[in-house]
């Protein structure tokens, strides 16, 4: 699995999956899909998590994993790919996710993990009640897809019988749910007349990515809390409660990521440019600084090579191409270049360099990250190297979907990405057994 590729995809390419009427389902990327999932079934889906994928791309990492045969995983694997799709079904808006069952029923898939993850939305979404009353039809097709027709038919006559509890019900339906007391009321619902007045609820019952508004004024000190700081610093502050919140900060930032195991080169420009002026004076570099800050923690070893001054005095113009011969020398999994795009000494080197690696024989990975001052920067003539994979970040918020972009380059990356992703989706699987229980309360 290419996850640079891959993780660039999802993050794009948001063209809705389609299923016309008695038509074949469309999805025009379906073969990436498939091969990734084939490769690494728990990476391609734990990719679903990163911060910024598209939500019609984790509608289709959703339809690939619950078609795909789980033959042959072990059992750690599949308990992570179960906990995965409860919390996509839950993370996509309802429309979506209801898209995504139908569009199994066409291609008949029908497994265990599947028929799980069909009768927990049907029955035990957090908006359960309201989907069923406006989609009745389609959920009932769902229903009946899991469990196959006659099963469902002779399940929902059963329950409107009073049954709850019978050996059929628990062999045959209740064995998949977590929460049977609410969900055979639902059961009825299905069945019932249904409401041609109801209206679905179109959001996601659980927050994937929290949205983001730019201020409307953007200055050095609201692009995040250790930049904020770091600004106050670089002014002439001397206060040592500074000092202390900085570390603070630094530490929050990292609580919830793993360790790096490999070797970061971070070329950091700290010429003229990166300092500014006026408003923006140590907007750049603070944010940089931030960076870097971060990184050693996260990082087993970090190599820091600055071109220009330092982070304290910058100065000079921004000789990019020497920094990262700089940092190629010291053997890293990756080097990480860290600029505002202005190569002010030998434009066209960095360039010309990178493009003259390969036929050199160095196959360390390379990307360029833009510093910003807004995320609406135009960055045209700030472009030193078109053909590096390229970043920008302008707030401290950004580093969420910065570090899994960074560190997904290169094969000591990978550990990393996987158990960060892990991690959030353990945050989110807690957060979506929450929403379960409180709506069944």
């Amino acid at each position: 699995m290419d996850t640079p590729t891959l993780l660039a995809h999802l993050e794009t390419h948001d063209t809705p999956v389609r299923l016309p009427r008695g038509g074949t389902l469309c999805w025009d990327d379906a073969d990436l899909h498939r091969a990734a999932q084939a490769s690494d079934p728990e990476g391609y889906a734990l990719l679903a998590l990163a911060p910024g994928v598209a939500p019609w791309q984790r509608a289709r990492v959703l339809l690939q994993t619950l078609a795909a045969s789980q033959a042959g995983l072990d059992d750690p694997t599949r308990a992570t790919l179960a906990r995965l799709a409860h919390v996509l079904t839950l993370a996509l808006p309802p429309a979506q996710v209801i898209t995504v069952l139908l569009a199994l029923r066409r291609l008949r898939a029908n497994h265990k993990h599947t028929t799980r993850a069909i009768l927990r939305f049907v029955l035990e979404h957090p908006d359960a009640d309201a989907l069923i009353a406006a989609r009745r039809p389609a959920l009932t097709d769902c229903f009946e897809h899991a469990l196959g027709k006659t099963t469902a038919r002779g399940c929902a006559r059963r329950v409107a019988d009073g049954d709850t509890g019978s050996d059929y019900l628990r062999r045959r339906l209740l064995r998949f749910l977590a929460d049977p007391d609410a969900a055979l009321p639902r059961v009825n619902a299905l069945y019932g007349p249904g409401d041609p007045a109801a209206t679905a609820p179109g959001d996601a019952a659980l927050t994937l990515d929290t949205p983001r508004r730019q201020p409307p004024t953007v200055t050095a000190t609201n692009r995040g809390d250790i930049a904020a700081t770091l600004v106050h610093l670089y002014r002439g502050a001397h206060d040592e409660d500074l000092y202390v919140a900085l570390g603070r900060q630094v530490a929050a930032a990292v609580a919830d990521l793993p360790p790096f195991p490999g070797t970061l080169a971070l070329v950091l420009d700290a010429s003229a440019s990166m300092r500014g002026y006026g408003e923006r004076e140590w907007a750049l570099l603070s944010q940089t600084a931030a960076l870097r800050m971060v990184l050693e923690q996260v990082c087993d070893r970090l190599e820091v090579v600055e071109v220009g001054g330092d982070e304290r005095a910058p100065r000079g113009a921004t000789d990019l191409a020497c920094g990262l011969l700089d940092a190629l020398a010291r053997g890293p999994d990756l080097v990480a270049v860290v600029s505002d795009g202005y190569e002010n000494r030998y434009p066209g080197d960095l360039a010309r360099l990178t493009a003259a690696l390969p036929g050199a024989g160095v196959a360390t990975p390379v990307v360029f990250c833009h510093a910003q001052f807004t995320a609406g920067d135009d960055l045209t003539l700030r472009r030193p190297a078109p053909a590096l994979p390229q970043r920008g970040f302008w707030h401290q918020d950004d580093f969420a979907e910065l570090l899994p972009w960074m560190f997904g380059h290169c094969a000591a990356g990978q550990p990393w990405l996987r158990a960060a992703l892990r991690v959030r989706l353990t945050d989110l699987h807690r957060q979506a057994a929450h929403l379960t229980t409180r709506s069944a309360a």
